[in-house]
């Protein structure tokens, strides 16, 4: 298996070879420079500067290569990320300037989902060269973050079920010093019904539980981390076609985001009382699955009507925000594939984020620019509330009405944030359909690098 963290090294004049970057503005210098051979080179292989273009060029006894990039000022994470894909292997140096933010992509474009595959050959590495060493830490942590969530939700359900997600998240807390706390199968019903009866139909095998770890100095601001851990999504007694469950193994996208986040955290140190909470369950069907018109407890004491039992990503959510609340965070975000909504409202690429503050909402939409991941915030519109109530129970996890399914959703999980508290919630896919470089197709990250750069930006 390729070492992810030698990919990127510290400039030291090692022999490499030669990364020149250029845009359609920059070309006609750069060909200038080059012999008539040279530009022959490019020319026969169509070179013309636009984004994602390369060619390799000859020189003496080597050679060396050209890439497009949109902007040769502001490099984006993205751009240089098809060259570790296609490159061959060996190390590489820029030309004439620092990779900065392509170093994300440099590593993240080599990655493989290959552990199903027979025929697995493992690529001679790229590795990327640069002499702003302090980067590249902060860089291979987040590259890590990212390349986990995608190993976690490309994994099928039978082999990352609430069993296995626990066992993540307590490699994480044997590896920094974390403390665990789980609460499983029978033992759900009284401290976390609505995770217990979403997760009481699965074999005892994926039998369902709430996982917490702390980290952290206590007297560093506590902030809750949540992920939703459906492993599976069959949607219950009001069940999915089967259309609707071909990628229901990413239902527990959330929880990977949160225990990769959680990681991140933890690997450079930031100075908070971390606190992550996966409730890990399959929405499976058996006899006493629960069933629409049930009125399940929660955790925060409120009673919720189920009026669809494919809706249960919100009722596990409620009662670990439930949780969360109790030990006074001062921030909260939780990520979550909770709205088929959201993606007729943003597409794949861009995750909901729904806060409580304008102020949290514009710096997790500013990091999410600057790191390339951004995000789109939709809103808390509390005349929609009246969605939620019912004839019988203080809220209905489902309205019927169709109508602003993503906010109704996010209304639901604030009703558990207790009051005053900073919230922040990631309605993302967690799942890339088609490749772009750096971003293969399958599961991927969506909103956790702008969660990390609010957390990196207000605790670093």
């Amino acid at each position: 298996m390729t070492d992810r963290n030698a990919l990127i090294q510290p400039d030291r004049g090692q022999q490499a070879i030669a990364l020149h970057l250029v845009d359609k503005a920059t070309l006609p210098d750069f060909l200038k420079s080059l012999n008539g051979a040279q530009r022959s080179t490019l020319a026969a292989q169509k070179f013309e500067g636009g984004g994602y273009e390369y060619a390799i060029v000859p020189d003496a006894d080597g050679w060396f290569a050209v890439a497009g990039v949109a902007n040769v000022a502001d490099l984006s994470s993205w751009c240089m990320a098809k060259l570790a894909d296609v490159l061959p292997g060996g190390t590489y140096r820029r030309a004439g300037g620092e990779p900065g933010k392509a170093l994300h992509g440099w590593v993240t474009g080599q990655y493989r989902f290959d552990r199903y595959r027979k025929d697995a050959t493992e690529a001679e590495p790229r590795i990327l060269l640069t002499k702003d060493v302090a980067q590249i830490e902060p860089a291979l942590a987040e590259a890590a973050a990212v390349l986990m969530v995608r190993d976690l939700v490309n994994t099928p359900a039978e082999d990352m079920g609430p069993f296995q997600l626990e066992a993540e998240v307590r490699a994480l807390a044997k590896r920094y010093h974390a403390e665990v706390h789980v609460v499983s199968g029978d033992a759900l019903e009284r401290d976390y019904p609505m995770v217990h009866a979403v997760g009481r139909a699965a074999a005892r095998s994926h039998a369902p539980r709430l996982i917490e770890m702390e980290w952290g100095d206590p007297k560093h601001p506590r902030v809750a981390i949540v992920g939703k851990g459906v492993c599976f999504d069959s949607g219950g007694l009001d069940i999915k076609p089967s259309s609707g469950m071909a990628l229901m193994k990413k239902d527990m996208g959330g929880a990977a985001h949160a225990i990769a986040l959680a990681g991140l955290i933890m690997a450079l140190n930031l100075k908070i009382r971390l606190h992550l909470l996966v409730p890990a369950v399959e929405n499976a069907i058996s006899a006493n699955a629960f069933r629409p018109g049930d009125i399940l407890r929660s955790r925060a004491g409120l009673s919720v009507e189920v009026t669809n039992t494919d809706a249960e990503g919100r009722l596990v959510l409620g009662d670990a925000l439930a949780r969360a609340s109790e030990l006074q965070a001062e921030l909260v975000i939780d990520f979550a594939t909770l709205t088929g909504a959201a993606r007729v409202a943003l597409g794949p690429d861009l995750p909901a984020m729904f806060a409580r503050t304008d102020a949290t909402a514009n710096d997790l939409l500013r990091a999410g620019m600057e790191r390339d991941d951004a995000c789109w915030r939709l809103p808390l519109h509390d005349g929609y509330r009246e969605y939620l109530k019912s004839d019988v129970a203080d809220l209905q996890n489902s309205p019927s009405n169709g109508f602003a399914g993503a906010s109704v959703a996010a209304l639901f999980l604030d009703r558990f944030v207790g009051e005053g508290i900073d919230w922040a919630h990631f309605d993302t896919f967690a799942w890339r359909p088609v490749a772009k470089p750096g971003r293969p197709k399958g599961g991927d990250a969506l909103g956790l690098r702008a969660a990390w750069g609010l957390l990196k930006a207000r605790y670093g």
